[in-house]
């Protein structure tokens, strides 16, 4: 018998960008070929009878297997990252090519790219630029380009990332001149190091004081002098892991005066605070990470801030440390100024490795919290989880999107699932989570990617190297509006 769909999801709510219906989805080839009612049979069939269905989830900020200058590897690997990443709902990833200071692009990170071959889901780079050479800038960049590696990360702060305010004008300019997007890591490197001494010399050394060392106003002030360089040059920018209100309003701000920015929070930010820091004993370490958590009431504001709309991406910033290995290993991850230990022999706040595990709970926190708590409506969620991201990155009408020509990129949501977050339960290699004994309502049920099945009831199907490089060609969000400061465009002569 032949059959007109390779598969066919009937009986769902499917969830988009804008609205929610009932209908049925009809794959072919891996994409999307027909969404409607009574479509014939497909060689595979799913029931979604009391499931949502919806985009796939793309984490648009993760980091995998990053190679250090030393030597060292995040121990998170493509197969074990994807597969939780797949298992939490998120079909699409976008991670980090290193760029280590003193060399080339070419001549960091050697066969990193062959490494990400070994993904499960699909998968594309954001471009690390911590040495800004002619080299890097007029050839270097062009190339990565051309091979649709279309955005740029840099960093104000960490001893071996951080750019000048020069040198991240020319990243700037380098990206206008070749339609990329440049996101940035927000925070003042040098009021970090002010406070860090002075709580050293203090004797205070707690994961706590990780917090007190970048607070609000290290980044709100980061996060204004980023928009405001980028508005001078006239190229779009996207502000990483937003973590309190004061920098969303400076994001706000200048969207209210027209300029091309957007910004990103994460889970963390939307549940944890300055209180899990605080833990008995060590155990603070797990919630190291920056920007730094904040005060328990900040939460909320940044829940408010996703419902105004200026945060409208919610990312995992995915970057685990074991704690029984790195997180008490003094100087592991990046730091800044020299390291410290505690008496007891446990790393100071400034030599705890920087980030947490969350690539497979991203989807299930954000819908609990958010749905089900009511927050966020459906099509907000999905804007969050993915479609925002899809048309942020150069994935738009690709990735993202319940419509036909789509990768049929989906998962099937049961929004009355409820459950308790467990690490033993999780996919990634990163031996804690810190979302451990966190009630959630809403969870996964199938993920398919491409329009296969690639995880079904917490099975992870899908085989290393399955996963595909997504290339991103020109797009028009990552385009200059054209309005340079006095109507002298400077960066046509840089």
């Amino acid at each position: 018998m032949d059959h007109e769909y390779d598969l066919v999801v009937r009986g769902g709510l499917l969830a988009g960008p804008m609205e929610v219906f009932e209908a049925e989805i009809g794959v072919k080839d891996g994409v999307i070929a027909a969404i409607g009612r009574g479509l014939r049979r497909g060689r595979e069939e799913v029931d979604a009878k009391g499931l949502i269905v919806m985009p796939g989830g793309i984490d648009p900020h993760c980091h995998i297997e990053e190679l250090a200058q030393d030597g060292s590897v995040h121990e998170e690997s493509f197969a074990s990252g994807t597969a939780a990443a797949l298992a939490g709902g998120t079909t699409s990833i976008i991670c980090f090519l290193p760029q280590w200071k003193g060399h080339s692009i070419a001549a960091s990170a050697p066969g990193y790219e062959a490494r990400a071959s070994a993904a499960l889901a699909d998968y594309s780079f954001h471009q690390i630029i911590t040495d800004p050479t002619p080299t890097v800038l007029r050839e270097e960049i062009p190339a990565l380009v051309a091979r649709g590696i279309r955005s740029l990360k840099v960093f104000l702060t960490y001893d071996p990332l951080k750019l000048t305010d020069g040198e991240f004008l020319d990243v700037l300019t380098a990206a206008r001149r070749n339609g990329a997007l440049v996101t940035v890591h927000c925070e003042n490197y040098d009021a970090i190091g002010w406070r860090m001494r002075a709580l050293l010399a203090a004797g205070l050394t707690d994961p706590l004081q990780h917090a007190w060392a970048r607070p609000p106003v290290v980044e709100r002030e980061a996060t204004h002098r980023a928009i405001a360089l980028a508005e001078l040059v006239d190229q779009p920018l996207q502000i990483f892991h937003v973590s309190c209100e004061e920098a969303a309003a400076e994001i706000a701000r200048a969207r209210a005066r027209g300029v091309k920015v957007w910004g990103e929070t994460c889970p963390q930010y939307l549940t944890l605070s300055t209180e899990d820091l605080s833990r008995p004993g060590f155990e603070g370490a797990k919630f190291v990470c920056s920007p730094a958590l904040r005060a328990k009431d900040e939460n909320e504001r940044v829940w408010r801030q996703i419902q105004a709309g200026t945060l409208d991406i919610v990312s995992s910033d995915h970057c685990g440390y074991s704690y029984a290995s790195a997180k008490r290993a003094p100087g592991g991850g990046y730091g800044q100024g020299e390291a410290s230990q505690r008496p007891d022999g446990t790393p100071a706040f400034n030599a705890i490795p920087n980030g947490v595990p969350g690539i497979e709970t991203r989807m299930a926190v954000l819908f609990s919290e958010g749905v089900s708590k009511g927050r966020i409506d459906l099509p907000t969620f999905v804007r969050l989880s993915s479609f925002n991201a899809a048309q942020l990155f150069g994935l738009g009408g690709r990735k993202g999107t319940l419509s036909p020509g789509a990768d049929a990129d989906l998962v099937l949501w049961n929004p009355d699932a409820e459950g308790v977050i467990a690490n033993d339960a999780l996919h990634h290699a990163i031996d804690y989570t810190p979302w451990e004994g966190l009630p959630v309502k809403g969870s996964p049920v199938v993920t398919i990617r491409r329009g296969e099945i690639a995880v079904r009831e917490g099975e992870v199907l899908a085989r290393p190297g399955s996963g595909r490089f997504l290339a991103r060609g020109p797009y028009a969000l990552a385009m200059p509006r054209g309005l340079p400061p006095d109507g002298f465009d400077a960066a046509a002569y840089a």
